[in-house]
Order: C-alpha cells, then sequence, then structure tokens
C-alpha cells in the first residue's frame, strides 16, 4: 500500500467546510449518526450525499428521526452498490470531495448461513466504489470503514491488534471485510487512489436495528425473556467486545478528516465488557433482571470468535479524545429505547 503519512494542515475547519460528503449506507444505522454528527457540527457548511438500497436495515425515519431529512442539505440516491454505479448518477457525484463507504452487510450469523449476499455487497460492492472514486475530480480521501473481526480471535490475555498486524479473519462476515481493505490497499497503490481504512468495534445507540446485541437484550428484558449470551466451551466466559456510541465513532471520523489523516486508525471503546456482564448493566438500567443463559455457540456455529480487542494507537497519537464514555453512552441509550420502543419491537 502506498504509504500516506500523517500530517496536519493549517486551518482544521477547512477541511470539511464546505466539502461535499458521499455516505454509502446513510440510511442506516452508523450512517444516520454520521448524518447527525455533521447536522449538529457543520449544518450550513457541508453537503451531503446518501447512497443507500433502503433495505431492512436502512429507513430515512431515521433521519427524519434526528432532523436530518429534509432540514438539513442531504441529497438521498436509492442505489445497490453491489450493482456498477448507474452512468446517469455520476453527474449527481461530480463534485464529491470525501467517498464515507460505511455501507454493508454486517451479521455475522447471516454470513455464516448465506455468505454470498455478503461477498456480493462487501467485495463487488467496494470495488464498485472504488471505481466511482477513480472517476471524482474533486476526491480528496475515500474512508473505507472496516472491522476488528478482520484479525479473527483475541486470546485472553493479549492486549489487542494494532493497525499494522496482519488480517486473519474466521467467518465469512469478516473474510469480506478483510477483502475489501485489499482492495483499497491494491487501489492505492496501483492508481495512487487516497485512501483511509478504519477498523472499529461493536457499535451501538439510538435507532439500531433490533438483531444487534444491545437492542436485543432490551427487549428481551422488557418482555421477560430468556437472552443466551455467547460462551466458550465450559460456559466459564461469556465472549466480550469493546462496545462504542456511534457518535464517538462519528466524532473520531470527523476529528481525522479535519486533520486531514490518511493512514489506517482503530476507533475503539475505552474499555472491554464481557456480554453476560452488559446484559445484566442493562438490567440493572431498566431496574428488571435479565435472564440469560450462557450458550456454546463456537462448537455449533464455528465462524463466532469469543473475543476481539484492539489497540488504536494512531489515534490516540492524534490527540483524540472520546466526547463520552462507555457508561454514559450505555445508559443514555437504554433510556432512550424504553422512550422510544417502536424501534424494539
Amino acid at each position: 500500500m502506498k504509504t500516506y503519512h500523517l500530517k496536519d494542515t493549517e486551518n482544521l475547519e477547512t477541511n470539511i467546510k464546505n466539502k461535499t460528503f458521499l455516505i454509502t449506507g446513510g440510511a442506516g444505522f452508523i450512517g444516520h449518526h454520521f448524518c447527525e454528527h455533521f447536522h449538529k457540527h457543520y449544518s450550513g457548511n457541508v453537503k451531503l450525499i446518501l447512497l443507500d438500497k433502503l433495505n431492512y436495515s436502512g429507513s430515512l425515519d431515521r433521519l427524519r428521526d434526528v432532523n436530518c431529512y429534509p432540514n438539513m442539505e442531504i441529497q438521498v440516491l436509492t442505489a445497490d452498490f453491489s450493482l456498477p454505479i448507474p452512468e446517469g448518477m455520476l453527474p449527481e457525484l461530480a463534485g464529491v470531495t470525501h467517498i464515507l463507504h460505511l455501507g454493508a452487510e454486517t451479521h455475522v450469523d447471516r454470513s455464516i448461513t448465506d455468505p454470498l449476499p455478503f461477498i456480493t455487497a462487501n467485495v463487488v460492492g467496494t470495488h464498485h466504489l472504488l471505481e466511482l472514486a477513480r472517476k471524482l475530480p474533486f476526491l480528496e480521501n475515500f474512508y473505507y470503514f472496516s472491522t476488528d473481526e478482520v484479525f479473527g480471535p483475541a486470546q485472553e490475555n493479549f492486549e489487542g491488534f494494532s493497525e499494522w498486524m496482519p488480517l486473519a479473519p474466521a467467518n465469512p462476515y469478516a473474510a469480506t471485510k478483510a477483502s475489501g481493505e485489499m482492495l483499497c490497499r491494491a487501489y492505492a497503490n496501483t492508481y495512487g487512489l487516497p485512501v483511509t481504512i478504519t477498523r472499529t468495534m461493536n457499535v451501538f445507540g439510538e435507532r439500531q436495528h433490533s438483531e444487534k446485541f444491545i437492542p436485543l437484550c432490551i427487549a428481551k428484558i422488557l418482555k421477560g425473556e430468556e437472552i443466551t449470551i455467547h460462551a466458550n466451551k465450559d460456559l466459564t466466559k461469556a465472549g466480550s467486545r469493546q462496545y462504542i456510541h456511534a457518535r464517538n465513532v462519528a466524532a473520531a471520523y470527523t476529528h481525522i478528516i479535519d486533520k486531514n489523516f490518511s493512514s489506517v486508525f482503530h476507533i475503539c471503546g475505552e474499555l472491554e465488557v464481557d456480554n453476560l456482564e452488559l446484559a445484566n448493566t442493562i438490567g440493572l438500567i431498566l431496574n428488571k433482571p435479565a435472564k440469560v443463559k450462557l450458550v456454546d455457540f463456537h462448537s455449533s456455529r464455528p465462524g463466532h470468535d469469543l473475543r476481539y480487542a484492539l489497540v488504536d494507537l494512531n489515534l490516540k497519537r492524534s490527540g483524540y479524545v472520546q466526547p463520552k464514555t462507555f457508561f454514559e453512552s450505555l445508559k443514555k441509550t437504554v433510556e432512550w429505547y424504553v422512550d422510544n420502543p417502536k424501534w424494539l419491537f
């Protein structure tokens, strides 16, 4: 991969203001939080173009719910990037300066059951976006949103994978995201395309699809139902993750864009939480005990990994500090779902 060194620019504000951002999956869970962040901090100074096929995981209701649509300068283009970007759409994208490629198929369980849609969206789709990037005359950077899962499982006493360690994905979803990374590196080396890769831990927050762990826990606790927890073979240790709120991820991204960084960045939660502790903590916030059952998922579904771990050396070196702690974000999120049950059931 071509080496892009971290560099500060003289005027940080100009790196976001008056720019045009193409956000794939912009009506999805993480994408709409990015739109909300831009709306809150840069309204009137940026243009957002969202590319979303509006399937089960994408909804304009998310954007309406945070007053981003149609109150902000947002253009929504409905298209499936697993297919070539239509030629007739290119004039709408000619002014794009930054591509934030957030859109993807993401659910590990479904990737194990049927890998092909993940290959089509996450590998072929990334190819189509990179080809689009080559055609944009004003493009400054292509941001590829990847995952901690590209490294495979982390051993119990291992601090975490750093930015340049070798990839070893262990399930079909992770393999497709690693493949997307390799395509980005190839395009950077072959065509000189400016590329930034970010890897993020488990992201949570408001308006997340109910199949994800935190909203699933909230719904099951409220209904008094049992929660199954991914554990080791002996059922003595639950799987663990570094959870991070989507607003913190969006803040980290704008920090990277502000400083005009091109490299590889890990965006991590500040602490590791196992899923048993997480479910019980959600129960405490709800003042209703969680009914939990540890299940050996790894033996029956070999693609599941018990633990992931990253260290965010580049982001810390850049001076970034997360605006909210994990527990502050979790409490606010749980209370929000209680007040907005339509996003749970």
